[in-house]
């Protein structure tokens, strides 16, 4: 009985995994097209416009596809429209590709598009779409988006926004999108029927999604995985134990401690680069008390020296250091370096200065500090849960008494995403998936607006109408000078109002077999097509 296998047993018996893990795993290194990888946490739905997540697109994208896609150097490229053009400020024409089928058998056609874009309107991915007006079908092949305003970059936002099978989503009862906190279950939450490269031959959430190669996909692969099985493995020692036994090819999440141990092995390596995906802190800003912690009369985090006071007494050098092994890049805002629209002055990273953030604490009238709950993941990001210590550890200092509260993604997802937003204070992480910064502008730094979509993933209610009219500036602009200089006026005022508190870029650390070439985009995907075992 392997390592792997009688750990997993172990939890099997406490109940983490379902009897579906307790096989041997399947396949062998020696079957040149099969591939095994594993990660920290699964995919928690199916549903493609459920909602705006980095890993359901990143699994997803192997099954559905856009209009866009990125190629390996993560270029736009073609998809399921050939080709594009801007006939005048408001209207986009798309050309569709002919003779593609989804796994169905089903014919894709404009239908589709219309489909997708009014379901996923209607879902947690609205705020992505939100520049477009309506779209209309001109003929079977071909179809023309509105946007609402000027949107010099439209194609960029499309690459996420995958295409559904009109016809499948109606037989099924899966016309309308499941919530965002995935607390509604639909047909599409758990079965997937697309375009791509891959079918999903079999699921058990939670526990591993078994993929199989579409036979009749439209493109061509350059890599040989034929068959690909990604096992949901939570607990990181197990993780590295599945690729230095040999039973995964490769592993998501490596822990920075162990690191060394897997480069030191002969067969092994790791593939580190950087994350789009940046951490930061935001305080709860919209309700008028705290629903976790102590003040029951008032709510300190609408205080602006408070959010100033935790911005300088967080050390985040001091985590790069300690908790991430110099896996991360301190950053002074809340969107990663390799993002359009980040500005490296205003992108330096805060310097903590503890007796400044005394005194702030002090002028603010809470010299005595409060206790509050802290909302944390503990399998979504690398070392998340050792962050959210380090993170109330640096706020203890300024008696701001922190109670650390880490969940396992789905649960911690169904609490603090919309529509509830129920949080006093969170960690949190977005990977802006169009490379450009407006995206998270729109998703996470605009006021709330249920309607538009716009502040969908806003956990904080932040609220600037200076900043949201930038917002709104910011997505007609054609100049990308000015484009530039309006994203950096965006930040200068949120950086000002401390609504967001970064910690880091965090760096993607996969652990692969030295016979195993991967791509690793900095969008977090896993692009199997791409991927060869020799």
């Amino acid at each position: 009985m392997s390592l792997l296998f009688s750990k997993l047993k172990r939890q099997l018996m406490l109940g983490v995994f379902t009897a579906a893990i307790a096989a041997p795993f399947a396949g062998s290194a020696a079957h040149a097209a099969d591939f095994k990888f594993a990660g920290p946490l699964d995919a928690y739905t199916l549903d493609p416009h459920a909602v705006s997540n980095t890993l359901i697109f990143a699994v997803l994208a192997n099954v559905y596809e856009p209009l866009v896609r990125r190629d390996a150097e993560q270029k736009l490229e073609p998809a399921l429209a050939t080709d594009w053009k801007q006939i005048n400020d408001t209207t986009w024409e798309f050309n569709l590709r002919k003779d593609v089928k989804f796994s169905n058998g089903n014919p894709f056609t404009a239908d589709d598009v219309v489909f997708s874009l009014t379901r996923g309107q209607a879902g947690g991915i609205k705020a992505n779409l939100n520049s477009i007006a309506s779209v209309e079908k001109v003929d079977d092949f071909k179809v023309r988006f509105t946007t609402r305003a000027v949107n010099p970059i439209l194609p960029n936002q499309l690459t996420n926004w995958f295409i559904m099978d009109k016809e499948w989503a109606e037989a099924n009862n899966a016309v309308q999108p499941g919530a965002a906190n995935n607390a509604t279950e639909t047909f599409a939450n758990r079965n997937a029927m697309g375009t791509g490269p891959y079918v999903i031959k079999e699921r058990d959430p939670g526990v591993k999604t078994v993929f199989a190669s579409n036979p009749n996909w439209w493109d061509k692969k350059t890599g040989n995985i034929d068959n690909a099985t990604f096992f949901v493995i939570a607990n990181p020692s197990t993780r590295v134990s599945a690729l230095i036994s040999g039973e995964v090819d490769m592993i998501d999440g490596v822990p920075p401690q162990d690191a060394d141990r897997i480069e030191k092995d002969p067969k092994l390596h790791v593939k580190a680069g950087p994350d789009l995906r940046t951490i930061y802190i935001q305080p709860d800003v919209a309700r008028d008390s705290l629903i976790f912690g102590s003040e029951k009369a008032k709510n300190p985090f609408k205080e602006l020296k408070v959010r100033q006071a935790m911005e300088i007494a967080v050390d985040s050098g001091a985590i790069q250091k300690r908790i991430m092994r110099n896996f991360s890049v301190p950053v002074g805002l809340p969107i990663g370096k390799e993002v359009n629209g980040f500005d490296e002055t205003l992108g330096a990273p805060v310097k903590p200065d503890l007796d400044k953030a005394k005194a702030l604490m002090k002028e603010a009238g809470y010299e005595d500090g409060f206790s509050v709950t802290l909302d944390c993941t503990n399998d979504r990001f690398m070392n998340d849960e050792a962050t959210c210590l380090a993170v109330a550890a640096s706020l203890a200092r300024i008696n701001i008494k922190v109670e650390p509260r880490a969940q396992p993604t789905a649960k911690w997802a169904t609490q603090v995403n919309p529509p509830e937003y129920n949080t006093s204070l969170a960690m949190l992480g977005y990977s802006p998936n169009t490379y450009d910064a407006h995206i998270f502008l729109t998703s996470i730094a605009a006021t709330r607006d249920p309607k538009s979509g716009l502040g969908a993933f806003n956990i904080g209610g932040y609220s600037n109408p200076e900043v949201d009219k930038l917002i709104d500036d910011i997505g007609k602009e054609t100049d990308q000078e000015k484009r530039s200089s309006l994203i950096k006026d965006a930040f200068r005022l949120i950086k000002a109002d401390a609504a967001f508190i970064p910690l880091h870029q965090l760096n993607i650390l996969w652990g692969v077999k030295d016979n195993v070439t991967v791509v690793q985009p900095a969008d977090l995907a896993y692009p199997l097509r791409y991927f060869k075992v020799k």
